[in-house]
């Protein structure tokens, strides 16, 4: 092994930060150790803190119809249902009776339970299966959804099983949301499990060192912690969902990797070059660190965006991703230097990949040169530093891409378009128990009483009558609804004291179907005596389709503005930025329409395990969007910011396109594959959601790094020509003053071109002269 090379601490450039890091290297791992142990303690038990609705809009008339049902009239919005089955006897028969009257009683006698009802108090016809051998027991456990559940699971065992001549099951939404729960995180710690090793085995083999290949793994370990100590903390002030934990460890693992594989390939490079050790950190960290913090400010601007909504669903997703984007970011700009520092070349060591290259001269071994297997390195022997061969295969396929530029952007364009058709039929709907898989306790009930009971109970729509009315103006009320288009019937009202009084209503055909949502739109219209508001799950899912769709708009502007200003800043173009946006959200149309093809119309349902309902929950989308659109800016920013790196030094638009594609193409296809392997173990979750979250994201991933990037950027690019470096002088004097760029030392002539006029002459690997700062 060969000696590390150091020079002084103090010695050379670089800023304070880097100062700090390279001088003090064991006192940030100390420092990082410590914070890692207390974010453990911190993060501990965050899962159980957890919720796993958040839907709704919570200044909808349909949450406010909620709540006020809750308060006034708790029977009319059970969450807990006892499904009791009497079997050959039927639920008439007197001993059947008496026992389901005797486990109402005691179910109403049980501390933070409300509203007790059922079959054999009302004689309710919805609340009895069409075959008269299952009836219902209806109750709502009020309170917060985590103080409900934990009354849930300390009556449950006592109500479930047989008692007498009949057997108890428990469903109702309460039951669904806390099975779902727990089943997500049995999952998730599954997919840890599967992504963990298979991720370390893939670094091993982009890196060839196991040293160099444990590194990224560390990085995102601690901001996997980091995130959950985070939320932990944000559980004490407002609702996170519980489904915000699988994009913590997809996006922990995903991103680390990637800034890590970007950062510690960049340092090989140098240190192939000659550089001693704490040069080598230095320059990676003025030039590659500069890109990771961009890249990092891209993915958080496209999960903050989901901030502007009002459901907490998606808002527990901006909390995870945004504190998971920044920490792998903070991580690797500062653990993994330091712990650079202190390998210094052995951080090529315990290179696994000899046992797989049998008969193979050690001196072909590439271990010790700084050259990895994505195909980034630079050799040392290479003129100036860069590397000849390896990548050469990329810059092969750049080159023929670009010779027939019109043809790739059209077909590739044209291929995307048609893979995101489907996704023009989507139909938007809402989570239910279906979500769960088929064994499932609280879905066994909940298909029972979908097939089984008129009207789904719980499933109608109730409206809410405020202010006082006359027994007449009741009735006449409750005729006008019932003689509604797709209403099957209507029944109340149920009044008390104040003024108040509620009506039911069960829509003909699916519960949240476009007939139910028809339905909601005409109760809300139809004229009334007093004051009426309506809920149920039609009416949630109408009030949050309204609210995702009167924010949408602010979103995708805060994600495209900030992404321009953003990559303008980094390039110094108008016409890059417009080209990377458009670019990356062409890379999103396959995964939008695999999810309409798959998990809406049903293609692969049963090799993949899940039911489909006919429509994709309304927020899915919206979330799918931000990720993967923030996952594929930080692909483009790599490849940007190489590409303007040798533009600079170069002013040659083909070649740098080239040079791009060959220095980062092997590197961004291996940190796809590695996230993609990721998101498929995320994707390999019994709940549907999870599930399409997974499995949708890993295409999108795979799609842009090995179609956009490799196919579509440099086939545009090529018929953009120069004209892709243009700006506005003012905006180019801005760019000269507060831009960014991976450069070490730019030198622009000030004309536009990026020419250095201090450079020399080298060739690259299809033997064209150019040239390059030295």
């Amino acid at each position: 092994m060969s000696e590390v090379k150091k020079t002084a601490p103090g010695g050379g450039r670089g800023g304070g930060w880097t100062r700090f890091v390279t001088a003090r290297p064991r006192l940030t791992l100390l420092v990082a150790l410590v914070l890692t142990a207390l974010a453990v303690l911190a993060g501990g038990g965050v899962a159980d803190r957890m919720a796993s609705g958040g839907w709704e809009d919570p200044a909808a008339e349909s949450t406010y119809a909620t709540k006020a049902l809750e308060r006034q009239f708790p029977g009319s919005q059970p969450n807990v249902l006892l499904l009791v089955d009497a079997g050959a006897p039927g639920v008439d028969a007197p001993a059947v009776a008496a026992e389901a009257r005797r486990l109402a009683e005691r179910l109403d006698a049980e501390p933070g339970v409300d509203g007790v009802g059922s079959y054999w108090s009302t004689g309710s016809p919805a609340l009895r299966s069409e075959d008269g051998r299952q009836a219902v027991i209806a109750a709502r456990i009020a309170g917060e959804e985590k103080d409900a559940a934990a009354v849930l699971d300390r009556i449950a065992p006592a109500y479930r099983g047989t008692h007498g001549p009949v057997e108890v099951s428990l469903g109702g939404g309460l039951a669904v949301r806390h099975e779902m729960q727990t089943v997500i995180q049995e999952d998730l710690l599954r997919a840890e499990v599967i992504a963990l090793p298979l991720t370390l085995v893939l670094l091993v083999m982009v890196f060839g060192s196991a040293v160099a290949a444990l590194l990224p793994l560390g990085v995102g370990i601690v901001a996997i912690l980091g995130t959950n100590a985070v939320l932990r903390g944000i559980t004490e002030f407002t609702d996170v969902s519980v489904f915000a934990q699988n994009l913590t460890t997809a996006l922990g693992l995903g991103l680390a990797i990637d800034y890590a594989l970007f950062v510690v390939r960049r340092y090989r490079e140098e240190l192939a070059a000659g550089a001693d050790t704490y040069a080598a950190v230095r320059t990676t960290l003025r030039t590659a660190g500069r890109t990771v913090l961009f890249s990092a400010l891209t993915v958080a601007v496209s999960l903050a965006a989901m901030l502007v909504f009002p459901q907490y669903f998606l808002r527990s997703f901006a909390y995870a991703g945004i504190a998971v984007v920044l920490l792998a970011a903070t991580a690797a700009l500062t653990l993994l230097p330091a712990a650079l520092v202190l390998l210094g070349d052995r951080v090529n060591a315990l290179d696994l990949r000899r046992l797989l290259r049998r008969g193979r001269a050690a001196g072909k071994d590439t271990a010790g040169t700084g050259r990895d297997a994505a195909g980034t390195g630079r050799d040392a022997a290479a003129p100036g530093g860069r590397d000849d061969s390896a990548g050469a295969g990329w810059g092969r396929a750049a080159a023929l891409v670009m010779r027939r530029a019109p043809v790739f952007a059209v077909v590739t364009t044209a291929g995307l378009v048609l893979l995101g058709l489907p996704f023009l039929g989507v139909k938007f709907g809402t989570a239910d128990d279906r979500q769960l898989p088929v064994t499932a306790s609280s879905r066994v009930v909940q298909d029972q009483l979908r097939d089984g009971f008129p009207g789904n109970p719980g499933g109608g729509l109730t409206v809410l009558a405020e202010g006082t009315a006359t027994p007449a103006q009741y009735a006449g009320y409750r005729e006008r609804i019932a003689a509604l288009d797709g209403v099957a019937r209507a029944e109340g009202p149920v009044t008390a004291g104040g003024g108040s009084a509620y009506f039911t209503v069960v829509p003909d055909g699916e519960t949240v179907g476009a007939g139910a949502q028809r339905v909601v739109g005409e109760l809300r219209a139809a004229e009334a005596p007093f004051t009426t508001t309506v809920t149920g799950p039609a009416a949630v899912l109408v009030d949050s389709k309204d609210a995702i769709g009167d924010r949408l708009p602010w979103a995708a502007g805060i994600i495209v503005l900030v992404t321009l200003l953003l990559v303008f800043l980094l390039t110094g173009s108008v016409v890059v930025p417009v080209q990377a946006v458009l670019l990356n959200a062409l890379s999103l149309t396959a995964m939008f329409g695999a999810v309409v093809w798959v998990f809406q119309e049903g293609h692969l349902a049963g090799f993949l395990g899940f039911t489909s309902t006919g429509d994709i929950e309304t927020t899915l989308p919206v979330l799918m969007f931000c990720v993967a659109f923030g996952l594929s800016m930080d692909y483009g920013v790599f490849l940007l910011s190489r590409i303007k790196e040798e533009y600079d030094a170069t002013g040659d638009h083909e070649h740098s396109v080239r040079f791009g594609l060959r220095h980062t193409g092997g590197l961004i296809t291996a940190a796809a594959v590695i996230l993609a392997v990721v998101m498929v173990a995320i994707g390999t979750s019994r709940v549907t959601n999870t599930k399409m979250l997974g499995l949708g994201v890993a295409l999108a991933v795979l799609m842009d790094a090995m179609v956009v990037r490799s196919l579509l950027v440099p086939s545009v690019m090529k018929l953009t020509g120069r004209l892709t470096w243009w700006a506005p002088a003012p905006l180019r004097r801005f760019h000269d003053r507060f831009g960014i760029s991976e450069t070490d030392a730019p030198a622009d002539t000030g004309d536009g071109s990026g020419t250095d006029t201090g450079a020399t002459a080298d060739a690259d690997a299809d033997g064209r002269t150019y040239s390059a700062v030295r």
